[in-house]
């Protein structure tokens, strides 16, 4: 039996990010997702914050880097959410342009041409990708994909 036979179930546990400044992180991801801080950590040392929703860990912050993401560097592409409807990225959407998150496009675009899956493609303040994208309705906006060759998700 191979290693991967193994796993009978499997999905993504939590996701951690290393930030350069955990109170305007927390405040954003607080703000953009909904998320609650489920423990912090304040030795000025070893700071970090643990968010999640429902019951569950979504993502941990560690303050402990320098600069912004680089998105030349091997590593993380871009952390994706995906929610239930169209009206949900809109409702994000908003929100961000009222923090002043800078976007990889304006609006919400379809993830590949002729897509009914797409949604926001935007940064966290320390540059850091990411992407909140609903599986149906974009197709129905009329927003075209801006590269009809590749996933949208792939080259931001």
């Amino acid at each position: 039996m191979s290693a991967s036979t193994a796993l009978r179930t499997l999905t993504t546990g939590h996701i951690g990010l290393n930030v350069t400044d955990l109170a305007r992180s927390i405040d954003f991801y607080r703000a953009v997702f909904g998320l609650e801080v489920t423990r912090e950590g304040t030795d000025p040392e070893r700071r970090f914050a643990l968010l999640g929703r429902d019951g569950r860990l979504v993502v941990t912050l560690w303050q402990q880097s320098e600069g912004t993401f680089a998105t030349s560097a091997p590593g993380l592409h871009h952390l994706s959410f995906e929610v239930e409807s169209l009206r949900e990225v809109r409702a994000a959407e908003e929100l961000l342009r009222g923090l002043g998150a800078s976007f990889a496009h304006d609006g919400i675009v379809p993830h590949n041409e002729g897509s009914a899956s797409g949604g926001i493609f935007f940064t966290d303040p320390d540059g850091i990708r990411l992407e909140i994208y609903t599986r149906t309705g974009v197709d129905e906006t009329g927003a075209t994909a801006p590269t009809p060759s590749a996933p949208t998700c792939g080259f931001f």
